[in-house]
């Protein structure tokens, strides 16, 4: 918690005030059962009226008090607990931003998405529970034992058998119960994991009618959530009974020794009866706090789970005085070898090359040749395990991340638009962007065509992932997004495979025409898309098997040679 604390710093007044008025409620709560006893062994006792009308308006003065110290303590507390949680969220939310591709590797998304929803949410309750309900019992307690000691000493010697009875239950059972509130956690994880995989290929399972092998793997994850719930709640449905049994029998036994007292003479009924409020209090508050307890086991499993991640360093580290500037967009490869966190296999191997200023480069390889991997050692979305990468001459390690970022626009494989519209969309690219701007843009990527021809153009909704545009217009759209940056280097992974090639023509003679001063790589799987690039790196298995003009792999490399026959005999197919 050391860890989390400085996030309640906003919130700190809410913090100080709530369990303040906790008290004082407390307070009201203890003088009512005395104020009865008075009502009973004075007022009635004496037949005096005005004695009772006077301290029956003290108690309701008294519950008027509480109640309002209570709603005031309980807006607090909500305002304290979900505030600090609310804090803690936006600190885990602004980490995951500063990850590396290595950092996300670790953790799952269903994860991260459980531990900032689930555990943060958890976390804000547990808080507001701590602000009243962990003061409201001990002070409950203490001060109705003192009121019970007060009234008869003697008889309190009940709470000697009770009150350990009742802690040695409780300790017993909370000592179980936190491994499978932790193992809860991560059942919820899965959970999640498998949810947000279904949803996000809702279309491929239905389109496969895959319906059912889907629910019978949910059913699967969410049985086992369900018994490991189970088996936690069972311990803790346990405890309740127990509990009962022994708040009943302590008030059987203060009747029993109570009753012979007030039989003797020697205790006042009203006093007997305030003590059995007292006793009720006393034994409340014990459950309170094992209550408290058991939320407060779950509560560790979140602070765990998210203090984990405030720990997580991201892989990829600043330099302590970054260059903020590109002085231009030449890439070189010196000696590049990479292998992912974990692996024990590289996945690059000894790669070096260079390319100008300017210069296109066509990367093409089979599948899993590491062409991506490849690239994305370029703005440091993963750094390199051996070896180094410059821009503009410079180790990539020595930039500002952001402002290399800034001028290396990458656009991926997965096709990725946010809901809103086509406008908010571009100015992902660039936030001051022009609408002339935006439709030079979306012109040199051939996508203001169709974009033209909406009735409300740039201000045309866009789905949650773009879904209500075809493969290829999210291509462009994407790549008009990262032409808006005005970058140094641009790196279309493939990002053209869903045009028809007659537009995937154009688009890079628009890039070879327009773009002179940005270096241009392509990752393709055509030959068509890159044969006239300046450089074509021939990928396979992590290396680079070739290297040259489209004319000389034709020549030089049997892999280039391959791909580009198979491709001719389906074109002429």
């Amino acid at each position: 918690m050391k860890k989390l604390l400085p996030f309640m710093k906003k919130y700190i007044k809410y913090a100080t005030l709530c369990p303040i008025l906790m008290i004082l409620e407390v307070i009201a709560d203890i003088a009512i059962p005395y104020l009865m006893s008075r009502i009973v062994d004075v007022g009635i006792a004496n037949q005096d009226i005005e004695y009772v009308l006077k301290i029956g308006l003290i108690m309701v003065a008294a519950a008027l008090a509480g109640m309002t110290f209570g709603i005031i303590s309980s807006h607090y507390g909500a305002k304290a607990g979900f505030g600090f949680a609310s804090e803690i969220r936006f600190k885990l939310f602004e980490k995951i931003q500063g990850f590396s591709f290595a950092n996300l590797d670790k953790f799952t998304v269903a994860s991260l998405i459980t531990r900032l929803t689930n555990d943060c949410n958890t976390l804000g309750q547990v808080t507001m529970m701590s602000l009243r309900m962990a003061v409201r019992a001990p002070f409950m307690m203490i001060f109705a034992l003192f009121m019970a000691l007060r009234i008869n000493a003697s008889l309190a010697r009940v709470f000697v058998v009770s009150i350990p009875v009742l802690v040695i239950v409780l300790t017993i059972i909370l000592s179980k119960a936190r491994p499978m509130f932790l193992l809860m956690q991560t059942k919820i994880d899965r959970v999640n994991a498998i949810i947000r995989e279904n949803l996000t290929a809702i279309r491929v399972v239905k389109s496969f009618n895959r319906q059912n092998h889907e629910e019978a793997r949910f059913k699967e994850r969410n049985d086992s959530l369900r018994d490991t719930a189970l088996r936690a709640i069972s311990l803790i449905v346990f405890l309740m009974p127990v509990l009962s049994i022994v708040t009943y029998s302590t008030i059987v036994a203060v009747l029993w020794f109570g009753g012979r007292q007030v039989a003797s003479g020697s205790m006042e009924t009203g006093e007997l009866i305030s003590f059995i409020t007292y006793i009720t209090q006393i034994l409340m508050s014990l459950m309170m706090m094992s209550f408290f307890f058991m939320q407060l086991l779950r509560a560790t499993a979140s602070v765990t789970r998210i203090v984990e991640v405030l720990n997580t360093e991201s892989e990829i580290k600043e330099d302590e005085n970054p260059i903020r500037e590109l002085p231009d967009g030449s890439v070189a490869f010196e000696g590049v070898s990479f292998r992912y966190p974990g692996s024990t296999e590289k996945t690059l191997k000894n790669i070096n090359f260079h390319i100008n200023s300017g210069e296109v480069l066509g990367i093409i390889g089979s599948t899993g040749s590491s062409k991506s991997t490849l690239v994305q050692l370029i703005p440091r979305l993963y750094d390199t395990t051996e070896g180094r990468v410059l821009v503009g001459g410079i180790d990539v390690k020595r930039y500002d991340i952001k402002a290399l970022r800034d001028k290396v626009a990458f656009v991926l494989q997965k096709n990725t638009l946010f809901s809103g519209t086509i406008r908010e969309n571009m100015k992902w690219g660039n936030e001051k962007a022009s609408d002339e701007e935006i439709i030079h843009a979306l012109k040199l990527a051939q996508a203001w065509e169709f974009v033209s021809k909406y009735k409300d153009g740039l201000d045309h909704r866009v789905d949650q992932g773009g879904e209500n545009f075809s493969g290829g217009q999210k291509q462009r759209l994407t790549i008009a997004r990262a032409l808006l940056k005005s970058p140094k280097i641009i790196i279309l992974d493939d990002s053209t495979s869903a045009v028809d090639m007659a537009t995937d023509a154009k688009i890079q003679r628009i890039f070879k025409d327009e773009l002179k001063d940005v270096t241009t790589i392509i990752i393709a799987q055509r030959v068509s898309s890159i044969q006239y690039a300046d450089r074509i790196l021939v990928m396979n298995e992590g290396e680079i098997e070739a290297s040259g003009k489209h004319e000389d792999l034709l020549l030089s490399s049997p892999i280039y040679r391959e791909i580009y026959e198979s491709q001719q005999r389906g074109v002429g197919a």
